[in-house]
């Protein structure tokens, strides 16, 4: 238990002890980049991990990708099927879910992902929607033999997905050199990272991120840094604890 870092009973971090990234691309509404993303991956050899939602499952558009992704030997898994909210924003503790609609929801996720090509027990590894959950939500994560991960907060990679006129956003430029100054300052660089990005931002956002995903895999192997799936970074993690 102790080579991973937990919030709320999620795992946030891998190994600090060696010089290892998982990618990690959620993508639900929007995909606009995921064909810039795979080739990039591929050019360069480096296995990632995605997880997608119901509605980027829906959009037959994607479904080229999806079945890419699982030739290429990138990590597929379970992101909810309709993105519900778990539990409050100003109460963390407060669940707005019931236990029957969550696995309802995961369930229905995982059998139309196992029609792209990974098996249920290969899809052990799990997002959150939002990625915003308690405790209970792990617990009954657990109860379906899921892990549930979160990103590691300290970059602000996860901030690609915000419109132009969000509070939120972050030209992609900042969010490149976010994630750089993070790995430069901080003891274990990004060690054990679990890097958050989006497979798509939608209309909304002008400025994509997805065309500096390779400089930035670029940048940070010059740096010494080697790019595994989420189940080889995070292998030997039990559901629930």
């Amino acid at each position: 238990m102790g080579r991973f870092t937990y919030d709320h009973g999620g795992i946030v971090r891998g190994p600090r002890d060696q010089k290892r990234i998982a990618l990690i691309f959620t993508g639900g509404d929007f995909g606009e980049g995921t064909a810039s993303i795979l080739d990039a991956l591929g050019r360069r050899g480096i296995k990632a991990s995605f997880f997608v939602t119901g509605d980027y499952l829906r959009n037959p558009n994607h479904h080229p990708y999806l079945r890419r992704m699982v030739a290429d030997g990138h990590y597929l898994g379970p992101h909810s099927d309709s993105h519900p909210l778990y539990c409050s924003w100003e109460n963390r503790a407060h669940t707005l879910i019931t236990e029957e609609a969550f696995r309802a929801d995961i369930e229905k996720n995982l059998a139309d992902l196992a029609a792209f090509g990974p098996s249920r027990s290969e899809m052990r590894f799990f997002i959150p929607p939002y990625e915003w959950y308690n405790e209970q939500i792990v617990k009954w994560a657990s109860r379906l033999g899921l892990v549930l991960f979160n990103f590691t907060p300290g970059s602000r990679s996860n901030a690609d997905w915000a419109p132009d006129d969000h509070p939120s956003y972050l030209p992609s430029e900042k969010i490149y050199e976010s994630i750089l100054t993070f790995e430069a300052t901080q003891p274990d660089g990004l060690n054990g990272f679990l890097m958050l990005l989006h497979l798509g931002s939608g209309p909304g956002r002008t400025d994509k991120m997805h065309p500096r995903v390779g400089p930035l895999v670029d940048e940070l192997h010059s740096r010494g840094y080697e790019f595994v799936r989420v189940d080889d970074m995070l292998a030997g993690a039990v559901p629930g604890t």
